[in-house]
């Protein structure tokens, strides 16, 4: 068989304004390219996807290539696999199941909802992005992790800049710079709360790893904490934004939401419409063959979950944002030994909790002006504003 063909036409630039129209066009015509600026092999079809992150011995997470090493400063396990990855991802998982969301943390999640929706003023045009889902994200975030000593604006900046690193397919020597300094601060804050979530457990992902009866690295627990910054803020607040456009964006089915109290079928079609976390690279561990091109070994191949999301084949108009398909079967979270360790905590946040009461408390929640809302990213997704007149 022979090689994808190679496209040197698609820049990063192009994917991170709008990555959809691109994406598309390869699942009709190119659902297995290699692109050039990425340097990876793209696979923009659902079943493809699909098949890559079910099969981590063939498609394995350690790709080396990955700008997520330098940005996060460790080989998290977001790039390891089987028992290493087991290991790390169950002294983390502890902190993060559905049992101990309900019984420990939601009492904590409302009450920060409500804390942080009632500092909103009625009546006035407000950039909920800015002000509620990033800062409310993030404090909900530093709770569950240990680590309630940073602000939400430390924990907002951390995730983005470590993001802006793991997605910095370019090499660009900035980001990397960012990201070097936000290792510094939050090796500094680990350092000095460690001591009190050992000596006063508290639930918490930092306090169940450092009190575990056979703990991890240190050095591990600090990537695990870095990788749930990165991905743990980033994934409800970019969600709970594109939710909100969604919902305001097509009044008669936030007027069926409200009526049917479909809030978690508001989420689900929101991270599948505008997947938070777009792509993800694996790289390949012996010579294979996908969509009818060879693969060879040692290639890094990127399944674009954002295109799976919308594939014809399986989403009836996946371009449009409706709450209420007969079935949505979406890879917002990824599949397999990687599935989002962080999905419940999300579905429980904002599906359950967060939207609900923001338009119990704002019922005539308006938005001004749909075209002034700004998206952004390739690997990572969502809106940057969202300005909003709360009524």
């Amino acid at each position: 068989m022979p090689l994808a063909p190679l496209d040197r036409t698609i820049t990063l630039d192009r994917l991170a304004r709008d990555p959809y129209p691109v994406y598309r066009r390869l699942r009709a015509e190119s659902p297995v390219l290699r692109v050039e600026s990425v340097g990876r092999t793209l696979l923009t079809k659902a079943a493809l996807t699909k098949l890559v992150k079910d099969d981590p011995e063939l498609f394995s997470s350690d790709d080396p290539n990955t700008p997520m090493r330098p940005a996060f400063r460790a080989h998290t396990l977001m790039r390891k696999d089987g028992a290493e990855h087991l290991a790390e991802r169950r002294a983390i998982s502890k902190a993060l199941t559905p049992k101990r969301i309900v019984a420990d943390w939601a009492p904590l999640y409302e009450r920060l909802a409500e804390e942080y929706i009632a500092r909103l003023p009625r009546g006035e045009v407000v950039d909920l992005f800015a002000d509620l889902c990033g800062p409310l994200s993030a404090r909900i975030l530093a709770h569950i992790l240990g680590i309630p000593e940073a602000s939400d604006a430390q924990m907002m900046r951390w995730s983005q800049q470590l993001i802006d690193g793991a997605g910095n397919f370019g090499w660009r020597p900035e980001p990397f710079a960012a990201s070097d300094r936000a290792n510094d601060e939050m090796d500094a804050l680990f350092d000095r709360v460690g001591p009190r979530r050992i000596a006063d457990p508290d639930g918490s992902a930092l306090s169940l790893m450092l009190t575990a009866d056979s703990p991890i690295p240190v050095s591990q627990i600090h990537a695990n904490i870095k990788i749930a910054i990165g991905g743990g803020i980033n994934e409800p607040r970019d969600a709970m934004a594109t939710i909100l456009f969604g919902l305001l964006t097509n009044p008669d089915q936030l007027a069926e939401v409200r009526a049917r109290d479909a809030w978690s079928e508001a989420f689900e079609e929101g991270v599948r419409w505008v997947a938070p976390i777009q792509a993800s690279s694996r790289l390949v561990t012996r010579d294979t063959q996908l969509g009818g091109f060879d693969i060879p070994a040692g290639d890094t191949v990127m399944t674009i979950q954002a295109s799976a999301n919308r594939d014809e084949e399986i989403f009836e108009r996946g371009e449009e944002f409706h709450v209420f398909r007969a079935r949505n079967p979406h890879q917002a979270f990824g599949n397999g030994p990687h599935h989002c360790a962080g999905a419940h905590v999300a579905r429980r946040t904002v599906g359950k909790i967060i939207l609900p009461m923001l338009f119990d408390r704002f019922p005539d929640m308006r938005l001004p002006d749909p075209d002034a809302v700004r998206w952004r990213g390739f690997g990572f997704r969502g809106p940057v504003n969202l300005p909003v007149r709360l009524n």
